[in-house]
């Protein structure tokens, strides 16, 4: 009787074995997954970042705008693997429409920056330290005086305008880059590109099947100013994909990157 207990013990500890051993190979398998999504999560973040800082520098360039006011926040990605589906990443995008609208505001309002240095001025005469603080800040943007800088910049730049540059005998130098037209639109396409180019470049480790989608949804966060309209663009989620087929055989180099991107499923929610 008690060998056979034995016997039928150690029958089950031999069963569970290679049961036990799944679950550990499962549970491993788990991790190195979910460490493999925290990497694209940290690279999706970067190309986020990466699209804000060429924006911001074309703007700065272009507009003469302060380029610290331009975020609202930090990029923040995660990412989840659905069963049956493939790998499915959050992106929230920062947003300046905060400072752009103030700027459009502003402007509407004639308190560009060479108006409101003319306040400043007015406002200051007579205090000999306030005079002398404004003349500081002066040396930063430029002279006030017709044709200075300051002056030249503001006649030569709108938020929402395409007014073109020109030189001191009013000769035209250079076409207006269309940024200044729409910097929100501008600003998602840099971000846009860059998602696409880092879902193809860091995303082999996924494992993600032929059948399987590798999907990022970005979107803007909610800052915005309480006086700004409620319904803009800039709040929509932007959904693109990758069918794990294409994304194969862009790996495997059968296809290009330019005929990879072209295979991207953008869509606006």
């Amino acid at each position: 009787m008690t060998a056979k207990l034995f016997g039928t013990i150690a029958l089950a500890c031999i069963a569970a074995a290679p049961a036990a051993a799944q679950t550990a190979r499962e549970e491993t398998e788990a991790r190195q997954q979910r460490y493999e999504i925290g990497l694209l999560e940290r690279v999706l973040e970067s190309a986020v970042e990466h699209g804000v800082t060429v924006t911001r520098d074309r703007l700065q360039a272009l507009a003469q705008m302060p380029t610290e006011l331009l975020l609202s926040d930090n990029a923040h990605a995660r990412g989840f693997r659905l069963e049956g589906y493939g790998v499915f990443f959050d992106v929230t995008v920062p947003s300046f429409e905060t400072t752009l609208w103030t700027i459009r505001t502003l402007d509407q309002n004639d308190l560009g920056l060479n108006s409101a240095m003319k306040q400043l001025q007015d406002a200051v005469k007579g205090n000999v330290n306030a005079e002398q603080a404004l003349r500081r800040v002066e040396l930063q943007v430029g002279p006030l005086a017709p044709g200075g800088r300051a002056q030249q910049a503001s006649e030569a730049r709108t938020i929402t305008g395409s007014t073109q540059s020109a030189d001191a005998r009013g000769q035209t130098t250079q076409a207006p880059d269309p940024i200044l037209a729409d910097p929100n639109e501008a600003f998602r396409t840099e971000v846009l590109d860059a998602l696409k180019e880092a879902m193809l470049n860091h995303s082999s480790s996924l494992g993600i099947g032929s059948n399987e989608w590798l999907t990022i949804a970005a979107r803007g966060n909610e800052d915005r100013p309480r006086l700004a309209p409620a319904d803009n663009n800039q709040s929509r989620t932007r959904i693109i994909r990758l069918r794990g087929s294409d994304l194969a055989a862009y790996l495997a180099r059968q296809i290009t990157k330019d005929e990879a991107k072209q295979r991207i499923d953008v869509r606006v929610y």
